[in-house]
């Protein structure tokens, strides 16, 4: 990112809200349809959401907080953290459309992205985003 900034390139995060598990829908418990990719991906471990489920419920309570959405949380602390970053959530449904573009509205306070900021960076990246033959490719 440092090197990017420097630069003046943008970034585009890839999965902004996780795969669903930023908004809130999702616990360590929640199962997973058949052939969806978050069966085979372990960070959607059972363990792994678990681990990550403090920062899920932290994002919601500073939702609850600004009367947003804990989408339009985790989208607006991604807009708030420089102008050349823009995440662009994929989805299906208009609702979802319009949910998410309404982030970008959303000011969050210093002392809300600064408490947002230390729970994500607890978080231990020691788990492999994919599976080895798919972090193979990835890392090509």
């Amino acid at each position: 990112m440092p090197t990017l900034l420097e630069l003046g390139i943008g970034f585009v995060p890839f999965s902004p809200l996780g795969k669903g598990f930023l908004t809130g829908a999702i616990d360590s418990a929640t199962p997973f349809p058949e052939g969806d990719i978050r069966n085979t991906l372990p960070r959607f471990t059972e363990q792994a959401r678990a681990d990550n489920l403090a920062l899920v419920e932290l994002i919601s309570t500073v939702a609850k907080r600004n009367d947003a959405t804990p989408a339009q949380v985790a989208l607006a602390w991604i807009l708030a953290q420089h102008p050349t970053i823009v995440p662009i959530p994929g989805t299906t449904k208009v609702q979802r459309l319009q949910e998410n573009t309404a982030a970008a509205d959303l000011q969050l306070s210093a002392a809300d992205l600064d408490e947002l900021t230390a729970a994500a960076d607890k978080i231990d990246l020691s788990v492999d985003r994919y599976p080895a033959a798919m972090q193979a490719m990835v890392n090509r």
